[in-house]
């Protein structure tokens, strides 16, 4: 696939893509982040500001975003994340490097992907923000609707976010290996575990240029079922 070139436009601070390549290039970029580079809070929020259109249940808002900046803060993060990266690689048939593909094109690129992943399980703490995805309310125990509803509320906003970054020259990787210790994350942010669930979180950084290409995907109707099962 060719990479799709993206443009600043001028006065306004945003890549020139189109909404299609906005979607299909926002990819989780790992070591391509710069992380000497300071992102302006004004920006953060612009991407938190996108994130809020996102829809939510009841039109009930239950998201909050944690944006780490302190070094200290960053880096017992990163000690924590690379802590639960060690158990996650554990896991066959769950770590990314765990699976095998046929096709040796997607092998390959199974290959990159876990090499990035490993990168990240062992720089996070580096990246000049780490952004942390909550929702109001725990969701221990709680029935099946309960859950998606709640998580509904904030994943579709992280996503925006996610998109808003992009769109912005920032990159993002969507995370939930930190949730084997969720406690741990809480204690060092001060998030009122009792009160509050953590759902993904994610480095923040510019990237090392701005030209990303979509993924290799399988065709749409291998995954659709026409009117039903």
């Amino acid at each position: 696939m060719v990479p799709v070139v993206s443009r600043y436009v001028p006065g306004m601070g945003l890549l020139d893509l189109t909404p299609d390549e906005l979607l299909s290039t926002t990819r989780a970029v790992r070591k391509r982040l710069d992380f000497d580079r300071p992102v302006e809070d004004d920006v953060i929020r612009d991407c938190v500001r996108m994130a809020m259109q996102a829809p939510s249940g009841s039109n009930n808002m239950t998201m909050q975003f944690v944006v780490v900046r302190d070094p200290e803060k960053r880096a017992a993060l990163g000690e924590i994340y690379r802590q639960c990266y060690e158990v996650y690689t554990t896991m066959d048939g769950i770590y990314i490097g765990s699976f095998q593909r046929d096709a040796e094109a997607e092998q390959a690129q199974q290959q990159r992907s876990t090499a990035s992943a490993d990168f990240l399980g062992e720089n996070l703490g580096r990246a000049p923000a780490i952004v942390v995805a909550c929702t109001a309310g725990r969701l221990d125990g709680a029935p099946g609707v309960m859950s998606v509803s709640s998580l509904g509320n904030v994943l579709p906003g992280m996503w925006s976010f996610m998109l808003a970054a992009r769109a912005r020259g920032l990159g993002t990787a969507w995370t939930t290996v930190s949730l084997f210790q969720e406690q741990a994350v809480a204690d060092v942010l001060g998030i009122p575990f009792d009160e509050v669930q953590q759902a993904c979180l994610s480095p923040l950084a510019y990237t090392v240029g701005t030209d990303f290409k979509p993924a290799m995907r399988p065709e749409p109707d291998t995954i659709i079922h026409w009117d039903g099962w």
